[in-house]
């Protein structure tokens, strides 16, 4: 069952991994730069937004494992989730000036140097890990992997996955939803992201 979540979660990546994760951190470019108003010289500073929740009560200590493992699995996965959007705007763009004979060509191409890249990293991830990456390309893409699929391999192959992954309880067609089953997981990710988890 884990091996079909991760090849699922591979060919979900297909859809633009071309490059490898160098950290989880935003990196700003300058963190301190002068601009010039009305002829004085002002220093600013970047910083990142700090975000605040309410703190977090749990019923059990059994409730704050699962946290702390959600947690865990987010910094896996989130990375990768960013790296699939990164890669998919690069992919598109280049794929739009390819004729459509070159477009097949390069996306099977793609197919198996990603495979080959990654598929051993992919395989290290557990079946909740798995499919937690499958939810956050979702957040980060705004499309559902399916659809990704669809964009890229074709209806058919969508839906041949689609089919795999539902016999083992992943849904490609899941959609991310921040004010609802996916609340904690959102907060997660912002607290992630802003380095303040």
């Amino acid at each position: 069952m884990k091996k079909v979540v991760v090849i699922i979660c591979s060919i979900v990546c297909l859809c633009g991994l071309t490059s490898p994760i160098h950290s989880q951190s935003v990196a700003y470019n300058q963190m301190y730069r002068t601009i010039i108003e009305n002829g004085d010289t002002v220093w600013m500073v970047l910083m990142r937004p700090v975000y605040c929740f309410p703190p977090l009560k749990f019923k059990n200590s059994k409730e704050e494992k699962y946290y702390w493992r959600t947690v865990r699995d987010v910094k896996k996965t989130l990375p990768y989730a960013k790296l699939v959007y990164n890669a998919l705007i690069e992919t598109y763009e280049y794929i739009q000036t390819l004729p459509e004979k070159e477009r097949k060509a390069h996306l099977k191409r793609m197919e198996k140097e990603l495979f080959k890249e990654y598929k051993p990293v992919l395989k290290t991830f557990t079946y909740s890990q798995a499919k937690l990456l499958i939810k956050l390309i979702d957040r980060e893409c705004n499309q559902s992997s399916f659809n990704l699929i669809k964009a890229f391999l074709g209806g058919f192959r969508a839906n041949v996955w689609q089919t795999f992954g539902s016999l083992f309880g992943v849904s490609l067609k899941k959609e991310w939803e921040p004010e609802g089953s996916d609340k904690m997981l959102e907060r997660i990710c912002i607290l992630v992201e802003s380095g303040q988890l």
